[in-house]
């Protein structure tokens, strides 16, 4: 499995990447780039806060650019990742002298010396916006998870963390001190496994991320194991010590609220030589991906327990996290029913699933529209469930208990057609170029 660094290279060889050639500050113009080259991977090596630092962003912004990280289709990642899901299996480990990631160490601290983005002008600060946290506890074994981080400090940050495992593993700790690690510029296996939220308490991602393709990790002197490959790994406590958060741009688009959250402390900073810092666009395509793309073969799983679902798509305009189209081979008249309810359950946070068939391309915002235009009737293929538990991303939910209400569409056509046509006419296919 190609590294972080090795696929960046690859980017850059064949011409894909955007780099930039005149020097640009880290404080808002980076990521004012980044968002209007969205969806193309853009580096620098001109950071003008940070001498002789290598960015990299969009890095995987397309779900074409994951899938010629994994070598594979783009219509068979979710497939591929639910396998990984359900067959989790152990990464290598190998020896420190092995392991790139720990090539340097600064003993002391000091964050000014990395290229942290400053994203946008209502900000609270400097971000880690690509941060995985990996902690452990002595019964349950690791837990991967990503984190958003606030500078505070040359050896401080402040990281939103939602009532989830981290949470659990902190309160295991007495909720005083727990020694995480914090991982940079990791290859792709490991961050969409990271993403998988879904996975049981006491599931190491690692062993999913190396499912999905092999994976390599080195061992800490705090025991916890860390992909070898990365960029940087940073050696950290969570501390019980309280300071705002925020504001920061959410998976949404709009800004999150500020909240009081949990003081980091960085220890020790391990890198690779020359390291490549991942700086990830909050709301735009490649955080979208990173964060709704592990949900799709949850749902897949889910779905395919009541009939056989054929795809998942979360969509961008859903806020890659709201709303899915779900692709299934209809047997039964009620299957689509069924993969309504199935969907909500495969993802809590989903507000709208829409169900199609196999015809219908659900990567196509024209395909989904037409099949919900010529196939669906409001009165009998919507279902309406209110007083659900939604999203804290959705800004339409309650503001304190995320209450909201959700809505399924049947857009399959019935298996007996009554009279209608519910198929798209077919066309010969012909070499227009014979006829110009």
């Amino acid at each position: 499995m190609k590294s972080f660094r090795e696929f960046v290279s690859e980017l850059k060889s064949d011409g894909t990447m955007v780099e930039l050639k005149k020097p640009i500050s880290k404080k808002l113009e980076l990521a004012g780039v980044l968002h209007v080259l969205d969806g193309k991977t853009v580096m620098t090596n001109k950071v003008k806060e940070s001498p002789g630092a290598v960015v990299v962003g969009n890095v995987f912004s397309t779900k074409d650019l994951i899938a010629r990280y994994l070598g594979c289709g783009k219509t068979e990642l979710t497939e591929k990742l639910a396998k990984a899901i359900d067959h989790p299996s152990q990464p290598k480990l190998v020896s420190k002298d092995k392991a790139p990631v720990l090539e340097c160490t600064d003993e002391r601290a000091d964050l000014d010396t990395l290229p942290i983005l400053f994203f946008a002008p209502k900000d609270g600060g400097n971000y880690f916006s690509s941060a995985v946290v990996i902690a452990k506890d002595k019964e349950l074994g690791q837990n991967c998870s990503f984190h958003r981080m606030m500078q505070i400090g040359k050896d401080k940050m402040v990281a939103r963390i939602l009532h989830r495992h981290l949470e659990e593993y902190i309160t295991r700790a007495g909720g005083k001190k727990l020694e995480v690690a914090i991982v940079i510029g990791a290859p792709i296996n490991f961050l969409l496994a990271s993403a998988v939220s879904t996975a049981k308490i006491g599931v190491d991602e690692t062993t999913i991320a190396n499912s999905l393709a092999p994976l390599e990790v080195v061992e800490l002197p705090n025991g916890i194991r860390v992909p070898a490959q990365a960029e940087y790994v940073l050696e950290a406590t969570i501390t019980d010590e309280m300071h705002d958060e925020g504001p920061f741009i959410d998976l949404t688009e709009t800004y999150d609220i500020i909240r009081s959250q949990r003081v980091v402390i960085i220890n020790k900073i391990h890198h690779r030589k020359n390291p490549i810092y991942h700086a990830l666009l909050p709301g735009a395509l490649e955080h979208k991906l990173l964060m709704g793309m592990p949900k799709e073969p949850t749902i897949l799983l889910e779905v395919g327990k009541v009939c056989k679902c054929t795809g998942v798509n979360i969509t961008p305009g859903g806020c890659s996290w709201l709303h899915a189209v779900v692709q299934i081979d209809k047997k039964n008249e009620d299957d689509g029913k069924k993969a309504i309810e199935a969907a909500f359950i495969g993802h809590k946070s989903l507000k709208q699933a829409i169900i199609v068939d196999t015809d219908i391309d659900i990567y196509s915002p024209d395909s989904v529209e037409w099949a919900i235009a010529t196939r669906m009737q409001a009165d009998k293929d919507v279902i309406i469930k209110t007083k659900q538990k939604g999203s804290s991303l959705d800004p339409s939910a309650d503001p304190h208990t995320y209450e909201t209400t959700k809505m399924g569409i049947d857009a399959t056509k019935p298996l007996v057609a009554h009279g209608k046509n519910y198929t798209k006419a077919e066309w010969r296919a012909v070499d227009t170029n014979k006829f110009i």
